[in-house]
């Protein structure tokens, strides 16, 4: 009796679950569709990288290539401009304005969020009106502010601007404020600096912010073309986006396919930080706080 209404209950909960699997499948197909309409684009931009040069052109035009080859990409390596030189300046803006970022927003967030001082309201709504400010807007006095300090024509010019991020700063402030200050107090009752309340409490709570502003931040700085185009002159000097564009026009004939292939090797550390830090997340989200 006890088998039969244990295997009665089993019955009943895969039910329970194909019942839910099955009103699920509308949702996971449109979910599907979605996908396969965004990566479309992406799909179109790998497949021309490896068209030949005589069917870039051809009418009417095809989805997939007829012959897959890899002279674009030898024609990107062999460019006049230095490719690999572009790519390891827009990895180190990128990777450098990341870690800056996260250093100031994270102490910037634990000075708003957890210290009281006089006018500490007011400068964090003073520093929210940044948000507000278009980039372009600022571009003539921030030219003449790299001019002076004697940064132009370099990669400090492109780092320096992007390392106070009002944004992050705010998110940052924002997860913060939903944490409990129960072991930062009881830290600080037993001695502990502001610093090391900071560095051993607060910052191993904030995974989940931090990965996903560095996601932001980097993908950000490594598509910033604005900057890189005013402060930059120097062909050793620039990054990828204005490069694109410098190797768009000195391909000629080839430049679809060759600046197919050379934007399918920009985009890739994209999808190899969003993939790396959206595992971050996922862990940090399940771990996050403190255990005692």
């Amino acid at each position: 009796m006890v088998t039969f209404q244990n295997s009665t209950t089993s019955m009943r909960v895969l039910s329970a679950f194909r019942v839910i699997h099955w009103r699920n499948v509308p949702v996971m197909i449109v979910l599907g569709i979605g996908a396969i309409f965004m990566l479309l684009p992406f799909m179109w931009m790998f497949a021309a990288s490896m068209r030949p040069i005589n069917e870039v052109y051809s009418l009417p035009p095809s989805f997939f290539p007829k012959e897959i080859q890899f002279e674009s990409y030898r024609n990107v390596f062999d460019s006049p401009l230095p490719f690999f030189k572009m790519y390891s300046n827009s990895f180190v803006v990128a990777a450098v304005t990341t870690f800056g970022v996260i250093l100031t927003s994270t102490m910037a967030a634990f000075a708003f969020s957890r210290l009281r001082f006089p006018g500490s309201t007011l400068l964090f709504a003073s520093m929210l009106l940044g948000l507000m400010v278009p980039p372009a807007l600022i571009l003539i006095p921030l030219f003449f502010g790299m001019a002076e300090a004697g940064v132009l024509n370099s990669l400090w010019s492109l780092i320096l601007p992007g390392l106070a991020s009002p944004l992050a700063i705010f998110m940052m402030r924002q997860f913060m404020e939903g944490q409990p200050r129960v072991y930062e107090e009881a830290a600080f009752v037993d001695g502990a600096s502001y610093w090391t309340i900071f560095r051993r409490i607060s910052l191993p709570q904030m995974g989940p912010p931090i990965a996903a502003m560095s996601i932001i931040v980097f993908t950000t700085s490594w598509n910033n073309f604005l900057l890189p185009s005013v402060f930059i002159h120097k062909v050793e000097l620039m990054t990828l986006p204005v490069g694109l564009v410098a190797m768009n026009s000195a391909f000629g004939a080839q430049s679809l396919s060759a600046t197919m292939a050379a934007v399918t090797m920009s985009v890739l550390p994209l999808f190899i930080v969003f993939l790396v830090a959206q595992r971050f997340i996922v862990e940090s989200v399940t771990s996050a706080g403190i255990k005692g």
